[in-house]
């Protein structure tokens, strides 16, 4: 027969806990452990309510799982960031290992082990960590929790130098894989390839953001916070206009999908490209600026970088310009000198026999 106050949380978990009104009135609960001591605790608990006794310190505030302030996490990042389709994405496995877990129970050691146990590039484990620490962060902030584990987690480095960008050939391969399995995606990885847009601002456009007019569509909020206005080509123009005979009456671009995950890594597959994602089209449209001779500076305002470091991994994707560039040092510096080697003995530098007369 069930017992009033007492229930299992889980079903099935073992795991018993215990609901009952303290001596203000206030509903506390408590987990006991098995259901005997749940049946205990909660005999005791009413007693103590009865005699108007105080509980602990310790028991005054109920016990925070690790899934709400994840939820929390979740709520903010789709109020506040470009990337919450993927925060969605990734916090399915921490709530798979801490779900139910207390927060203030789980440690930088717990965090480190399922880590570990993925196979994990650098970039990747930096970002689960990024959003564990953006969860406990908000969860402190919110008075649910009191420390940050995932700021103990060690932090690994990254190769950004690395440029991964499509071939010819396997941009073929891929195009055909699309057309054959997802033809009706074919616009997106066309805008996409032509655009350099990060996948939340590829995906999170509206019609609203696109002026065809002036071949312009409007990033609202970059991912440094500030407005940017990206040029339309011919070919992003053409996939516009195929997405809009069937997305306009969502009123995003890309008819309110989060992301291309379920066509695109299957078509990856298909067209057997390994070490590719999304991000790598990003690469690719940057790429092939600079093979075409389009400067650094460009390049940059393109991708909506504030400054050229970024696009330095591009560098030695545009040896003509390179080599432009040093060949005009040598001419400029050569003309009308005798670019022999002079055996003449070097004349010691004087202010005063270097004045213009």
């Amino acid at each position: 027969m069930k017992q009033r106050g007492i229930y299992e949380k889980v079903p099935g978990s073992g795991a018993w806990w215990i609901r009952y009104a303290d001596a203000t009135g206030r509903i506390r609960r408590e987990k006991a452990g098995t259901k005997s001591a749940a049946i205990e605790l909660y005999h005791k608990r009413k007693t103590e309510a009865l005699q108007g006794k105080k509980l602990p310190e310790r028991l005054r505030r109920a016990p925070i799982s690790f899934r709400e302030i994840a939820q929390d996490a979740l709520a903010y990042s789709e109020a506040h960031k470009l990337s919450h389709a993927s925060d969605r994405i990734r916090m399915a496995k921490p709530l798979n290992w801490f779900g139910e877990k207390f927060a203030d129970a789980i440690n930088a050691q717990d965090i480190e082990r399922y880590f570990e146990g993925e196979d994990w590039s650098p970039a990747t484990w930096n970002r689960y960590r990024a959003l564990l620490s953006l969860t406990y962060r908000l969860g402190i902030r919110n008075g649910k929790v009191k420390e940050n584990p995932a700021r103990l987690v060690a932090h690994r480095a990254e190769n950004n130098g690395r440029v991964r960008f499509l071939s010819r050939e396997e941009e073929m391969e891929l195009r055909k894989a699309i057309c054959e399995n997802f033809p009706e995606r074919l616009s997106e990885f066309e805008l996409a390839l032509h655009t350099g847009l990060r996948l939340g601002e590829h995906y999170a456009a509206r019609w609203d953001d696109v002026d065809l007019e002036r071949r312009i569509l409007t990033v609202p909020r970059s991912k440094n916070g500030e407005t940017r206005h990206v040029p339309l080509n011919a070919a992003a123009i053409r996939a516009l206009a195929e997405l809009r005979k069937r997305t306009w009456d969502s009123g995003f671009v890309c008819g309110g999908v989060q992301s291309p995950r379920r066509w695109f890594e299957p078509a990856l597959k298909t067209a057997a490209i390994r070490d590719f994602t999304w991000h790598c089209l990003r690469h690719t449209f940057a790429s092939r600026l600079v093979m075409s001779g389009t400067d650094l500076r460009t390049v940059a305002e393109l991708l909506g970088h504030k400054t050229l470091a970024m696009v330095m991994r591009y560098a030695h994707l545009a040896p003509d310009y390179q080599l432009a560039a040093v060949e005009r040092m040598a001419s400029f510096f050569s003309e009308g000198t005798d670019t022999r080697t002079s055996t003449r003995p070097v004349e010691r530098y004087s202010p005063a026999t270097n004045l213009v007369q």
